[in-house]
């Protein structure tokens, strides 16, 4: 009975990680209000009413001090880069840089206190609810990595490597946790992010390229659409 409890105790866990992002402590957070940073993991059901369709939306949001560093954006499914829906200026730092829409998101989410990392890596998608017609929000965990380590500073004297290397993770018992290939990337892109020091740019998201023949109804968002590799290129440039 208790390993019944014990196993279902940790499958909601699991479940309010996947649809909620990283659990920071009451601690953590008040760190990171301090230093001024503001990171939203938050994926959220939206509606197009001319396309009368329903997409998914994300925001790409973060950025460090020395001390401390969250950041939270999202890829495609195979680790790509995505386009930004519209990219987001403000005159404060470390906030939000843009906005992302589509049917379906890998939301990469990291914390950096010092040279330790947190990374969590989800996927979202719409699913068929038997109660109405919108649709429910279907999250599932695809790497989760706890106090992973890299004794660089990359805010710092190591910037220059910066966009190059990631924490590495470990299980309880000391074996390494291996990142799924496709997200390789992506888990060096946003390492970058966490200790980018008064971020104001995005790390993961890119602009979207328009082909210049297009003549749907410009009114209505294709989130649909297939990407362009040269998103990869502008968005390692940001990086």
């Amino acid at each position: 009975m208790e390993s019944q409890l014990t196993t279902h105790n940790r499958r909601v866990e699991t479940e309010i990680l996947a649809r909620q992002g990283l659990r920071l402590p009451a601690i953590t957070l008040k760190c990171l209000r301090t230093a001024g940073i503001y990171c939203q993991p938050t994926v959220s059901i939206e509606h197009q009413h001319l396309a009368k369709k329903y997409v998914l939306r994300g925001v790409e949001s973060g950025g460090a001090v020395a001390e401390v560093g969250a950041y939270a954006s999202f890829v495609d499914e195979q680790g790509n880069a995505l386009p930004w829906l519209q990219r987001v200026d403000s005159i404060g730092i470390n906030g939000v840089h843009s906005i992302v829409v589509a049917p379906v998101l890998i939301r990469v989410q990291m914390l950096r206190i010092e040279r330790t990392y947190d990374l969590l890596i989800t996927r979202h998608e719409l699913a068929k609810s038997r109660d109405s017609q919108r649709p429910r929000l279907e999250s599932g965990v695809l790497f989760y990595g706890r106090r992973g380590g890299l004794e660089m500073e990359l805010w710092g004297k190591d910037v220059t490597f910066r966009g190059t290397v990631c924490p590495v993770f470990y299980t309880r018992a000391g074996e390494r946790l291996v990142l799924p290939n496709a997200f390789q990337d992506a888990a060096t892109r946003i390492t970058s992010a966490v200790c980018c020091l008064g971020c104001r740019h995005c790390h993961l998201l890119g602009p979207r390229l328009t082909a210049p023949e297009r003549t749907e109804n410009p009114h209505a968002l294709d989130v649909t659409e297939d990407r362009s590799a040269s998103v990869d290129a502008v968005a390692g440039g940001a990086a």
